[in-house]
């Protein structure tokens, strides 16, 4: 049975993507079965992940329309298997905006990526779902299918005050549409301890959420900024920096703590 998480944060730039992608690398690093769905019409993780979005025959959007399954729909990179941590993408592009207006119409709207899933749960350990940062149709249907969400957030005022407006979010889909649905747990990413202003937001996120904060924490790394200009996640780009580290190291963390809690 696969573990579901929507990896969302309505705040916008807060490394959704980057932690996606490289947590997906990660996971497939340390043994690991993983798709990562591509939920933003943007289709930055597909292209993070090794695919061109241009030249996808079919997209997740085609599973949320169900004329395609997702067997049919999943791609593999070959840069990614060279980098030993290789995934599946269920990948995005333009056209799924497209998808926000067409299924407004459509029965059971908010529960189609669900319902697609259930034919691949043995497939994998983990799906991670890359949501947009505005509460849409399609991050609904992100949310609805996931067993948690994880939150990545820099250590900055501001994203305290987005925190905020997240945690009722999931709480609303909770009480009307998806019972499973809780917080696995808040990732701080960009993190400089430098800076005296992130260490006390660290702080106060330790204090308000206890062990929700997870134990690693991702430095601001130049290496993971630039991977994604080569298609590849930061794991797979350069294995030896502090930021892929820490990542493989979050995966690592991630699977003990779904061992623990099954």
């Amino acid at each position: 049975m696969a573990k579901i998480f929507c990896v969302a944060n309505q705040k916008g730039g807060v490394g959704k993507t980057t932690t996606t992608v490289n947590l997906a690398a990660g996971l497939a690093k340390v043994g690991q079965r993983v798709l990562m769905i591509d939920l933003d019409p943007q289709g930055n993780a597909t292209m993070g992940s090794g695919v061109d979005k241009r030249k996808l025959e079919l997209t997740v959007y085609d599973v949320l329309l169900e004329s395609a399954s997702i067997p049919e729909a999943r791609a593999q990179s070959d840069k990614l298997k060279e980098g030993g941590c290789s995934y599946d993408i269920l990948g995005a592009n333009r056209e799924l905006a497209g998808a926000e207006v067409e299924m407004v119409e459509l029965e059971r709207r908010e529960k189609r990526l669900k319902q697609a899933l259930a034919e691949v749960n043995d497939q994998y350990d983990f799906v991670l779902i890359d949501c947009p940062p505005s509460l849409s149709m399609l991050t609904l249907n992100g949310l609805c299918s996931a067993h948690g969400v994880i939150v990545p957030m820099q250590c900055e005022y501001f994203a305290l005050e987005g925190l905020t407006d997240l945690v009722n979010t999931i709480k609303q889909v909770k009480a009307n549409l998806n019972d499973d649905l809780q917080i696995i747990g808040l990732l701080r990413v960009m993190f400089d301890p430098r800076i005296t202003l992130q260490q006390q937001v660290s702080d106060q996120l330790k204090a308000h959420f206890g062990d929700k904060v997870f134990d690693t924490v991702i430095p601001r790394n130049v290496r993971l900024a630039e991977a994604p200009s080569y298609g590849l996640p930061g794991v797979a780009f350069d294995p030896s920096s502090r930021g892929a580290q820490a990542f493989v190291a979050f995966a690592k963390e991630m699977v003990a703590r779904i061992g623990a809690m099954s």
